[in-house]
Protein backbone atom coordinates (compact mmCIF):
# COMPACT_ATOMS: atom_id res chain seq x y z
CA UNK A 1 0.00 0.00 0.00
CA UNK A 2 1.32 3.32 -0.66
CA UNK A 3 1.97 6.32 2.01
CA UNK A 4 -1.10 8.18 0.97
CA UNK A 5 -3.59 4.75 1.00
CA UNK A 6 -2.45 4.18 4.35
CA UNK A 7 -2.49 7.56 6.06
CA UNK A 8 -6.14 7.99 4.54
CA UNK A 9 -6.67 4.61 5.74
CA UNK A 10 -5.69 5.56 9.66
CA UNK A 11 -7.59 8.53 9.54
CA UNK A 12 -10.71 6.53 9.09
CA UNK A 13 -10.10 3.85 11.18
CA UNK A 14 -8.66 6.69 14.04
CA UNK A 15 -12.51 8.50 13.70
CA UNK A 16 -14.21 5.09 12.79
CA UNK A 17 -17.06 5.49 15.77
CA UNK A 18 -17.81 9.30 14.76
CA UNK A 19 -17.99 8.41 11.31
CA UNK A 20 -20.05 5.82 11.93
CA UNK A 21 -22.61 8.15 14.18
CA UNK A 22 -22.77 10.95 11.94
CA UNK A 23 -23.54 8.68 8.38
CA UNK A 24 -26.14 6.43 10.53
CA UNK A 25 -27.80 9.37 12.40
CA UNK A 26 -28.31 10.84 9.05
CA UNK A 27 -29.51 7.48 7.78
CA UNK A 28 -32.09 6.93 10.59
CA UNK A 29 -33.39 10.63 10.21
CA UNK A 30 -33.86 9.84 6.81
CA UNK A 31 -35.05 7.45 6.13
CA UNK A 32 -38.73 8.06 6.42
CA UNK A 33 -38.27 10.18 3.82
CA UNK A 34 -37.40 7.63 1.37
CA UNK A 35 -39.50 5.21 -0.61
CA UNK A 36 -37.69 2.53 -2.11
CA UNK A 37 -39.40 -1.17 -2.99
CA UNK A 38 -37.78 -3.45 -5.38
CA UNK A 39 -35.51 -1.25 -6.77
CA UNK A 40 -34.56 2.75 -7.06
CA UNK A 41 -37.28 4.62 -8.94
CA UNK A 42 -36.29 6.19 -12.04
CA UNK A 43 -37.69 9.27 -10.49
CA UNK A 44 -36.24 8.60 -6.90
CA UNK A 45 -35.48 11.53 -4.76
CA UNK A 46 -32.22 12.93 -3.15
CA UNK A 47 -32.75 10.99 0.13
CA UNK A 48 -33.46 8.08 -1.49
CA UNK A 49 -30.22 7.80 -3.05
CA UNK A 50 -28.44 9.12 0.05
CA UNK A 51 -29.93 6.22 2.16
CA UNK A 52 -28.38 3.74 -0.23
CA UNK A 53 -25.12 4.74 -1.28
CA UNK A 54 -24.44 6.29 2.38
CA UNK A 55 -25.93 3.20 3.66
CA UNK A 56 -23.64 1.12 1.54
CA UNK A 57 -20.66 3.15 3.08
CA UNK A 58 -22.38 2.88 6.56
CA UNK A 59 -22.14 -1.28 6.07
CA UNK A 60 -18.54 -0.41 4.96
CA UNK A 61 -17.83 1.04 8.14
CA UNK A 62 -19.57 -1.20 10.19
CA UNK A 63 -17.86 -4.02 9.21
CA UNK A 64 -14.59 -2.14 10.01
CA UNK A 65 -15.81 -1.64 13.47
CA UNK A 66 -16.46 -4.93 14.04
CA UNK A 67 -13.18 -6.14 12.79
CA UNK A 68 -11.18 -3.40 14.74
CA UNK A 69 -12.75 -4.04 17.96
CA UNK A 70 -12.37 -8.32 17.51
CA UNK A 71 -8.75 -8.77 16.28
CA UNK A 72 -6.02 -10.07 18.84
CA UNK A 73 -8.85 -11.09 20.74
CA UNK A 74 -10.76 -7.93 21.73
CA UNK A 75 -13.59 -10.19 20.73
CA UNK A 76 -13.35 -11.71 24.11
CA UNK A 77 -14.48 -8.02 25.49
CA UNK A 78 -17.95 -7.96 23.48
CA UNK A 79 -18.85 -11.48 23.05
CA UNK A 80 -17.61 -13.17 26.39
CA UNK A 81 -21.06 -15.44 26.86
CA UNK A 82 -20.11 -16.71 23.36
CA UNK A 83 -17.87 -18.95 25.38
CA UNK A 84 -19.48 -19.67 28.43
CA UNK A 85 -17.73 -16.15 30.06
CA UNK A 86 -21.27 -14.54 32.01
CA UNK A 87 -19.43 -14.15 35.10
CA UNK A 88 -19.30 -10.21 34.98
CA UNK A 89 -22.28 -9.78 32.89
CA UNK A 90 -24.23 -11.40 35.65
CA UNK A 91 -22.58 -9.60 38.10
CA UNK A 92 -23.65 -6.26 36.70
CA UNK A 93 -27.40 -7.25 35.96
CA UNK A 94 -27.45 -8.18 39.62
CA UNK A 95 -26.25 -4.62 40.68
CA UNK A 96 -28.69 -3.00 38.46
CA UNK A 97 -31.35 -4.24 41.22
CA UNK A 98 -29.08 -3.29 43.84
CA UNK A 99 -29.10 0.59 41.85
CA UNK A 100 -25.33 0.49 40.90
CA UNK A 101 -24.78 1.51 37.57
CA UNK A 102 -22.51 -1.25 35.56
CA UNK A 103 -18.56 -0.56 35.16
CA UNK A 104 -17.78 0.55 31.23
CA UNK A 105 -15.21 -1.64 29.94
CA UNK A 106 -14.34 -5.34 30.75
CA UNK A 107 -16.80 -8.03 29.41
CA UNK A 108 -20.28 -6.94 31.43
CA UNK A 109 -23.42 -5.39 30.56
CA UNK A 110 -21.76 -2.22 28.64
CA UNK A 111 -19.53 -4.44 26.28
CA UNK A 112 -22.07 -6.40 26.07
CA UNK A 113 -24.70 -4.65 24.75
CA UNK A 114 -22.26 -2.55 22.66
CA UNK A 115 -21.08 -6.18 20.95
CA UNK A 116 -24.55 -7.11 19.90
CA UNK A 117 -24.64 -3.29 18.79
CA UNK A 118 -21.95 -3.99 16.62
CA UNK A 119 -23.43 -7.33 15.26
CA UNK A 120 -27.00 -5.31 14.65
CA UNK A 121 -24.91 -2.43 12.62
CA UNK A 122 -22.87 -5.19 10.65
CA UNK A 123 -26.47 -7.21 9.98
CA UNK A 124 -28.82 -3.48 8.74
CA UNK A 125 -25.82 -2.77 6.64
CA UNK A 126 -25.28 -6.16 5.05
CA UNK A 127 -29.48 -6.60 4.36
CA UNK A 128 -29.67 -3.36 2.88
CA UNK A 129 -26.39 -4.30 0.72
CA UNK A 130 -27.83 -7.29 -0.11
CA UNK A 131 -31.52 -5.71 -1.43
CA UNK A 132 -28.80 -3.67 -3.07
CA UNK A 133 -27.84 -6.30 -5.24
CA UNK A 134 -30.68 -8.05 -5.54
CA UNK A 135 -32.73 -4.63 -6.73
CA UNK A 136 -34.90 -5.45 -9.27
CA UNK A 137 -35.57 -8.85 -8.54
CA UNK A 138 -38.72 -10.98 -7.06
CA UNK A 139 -36.24 -11.64 -4.27
CA UNK A 140 -35.13 -7.67 -3.20
CA UNK A 141 -38.66 -7.51 -1.19
CA UNK A 142 -37.21 -9.93 0.75
CA UNK A 143 -34.02 -8.72 1.59
CA UNK A 144 -35.69 -5.36 1.76
CA UNK A 145 -38.24 -7.16 4.80
CA UNK A 146 -34.78 -8.00 6.73
CA UNK A 147 -33.44 -5.18 6.32
CA UNK A 148 -35.75 -2.83 8.12
CA UNK A 149 -36.37 -5.30 10.49
CA UNK A 150 -32.54 -4.97 11.33
CA UNK A 151 -32.77 -1.55 11.08
CA UNK A 152 -36.02 -1.33 13.86
CA UNK A 153 -33.64 -3.35 16.40
CA UNK A 154 -30.87 -1.42 15.59
CA UNK A 155 -32.80 1.60 16.43
CA UNK A 156 -33.63 0.15 19.58
CA UNK A 157 -30.22 -0.53 20.48
CA UNK A 158 -28.87 2.95 19.84
CA UNK A 159 -31.51 4.22 22.55
CA UNK A 160 -30.73 1.45 24.94
CA UNK A 161 -26.84 2.55 24.12
CA UNK A 162 -27.79 6.24 24.38
CA UNK A 163 -29.55 6.01 27.91
CA UNK A 164 -26.33 3.72 28.71
CA UNK A 165 -23.90 5.92 27.43
CA UNK A 166 -26.18 8.72 29.48
CA UNK A 167 -25.51 6.91 32.63
CA UNK A 168 -21.91 6.19 32.05
CA UNK A 169 -21.54 9.95 32.07
CA UNK A 170 -23.52 10.99 34.99
CA UNK A 171 -21.87 8.17 36.90
CA UNK A 172 -18.15 9.92 35.76
CA UNK A 173 -19.45 13.37 37.05
CA UNK A 174 -20.86 12.17 40.10
CA UNK A 175 -17.63 11.07 40.99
Amino acid sequence: MSAKVTQIFDFVLARLHLWIVLSVGLLVCTSPWIFIGRSLRANASIWDYLHVYLGLIAAALGILFLLRNSIQGKWHQYFAWLVGDWGQLIQDIKGLFKGKLPVAGGKGLFSTVEGIGMLLLVATGVTGAVWFFYQGTPLAMTWRGYHQICADVFIGFLVVHLVLAASHIIEFIRQ
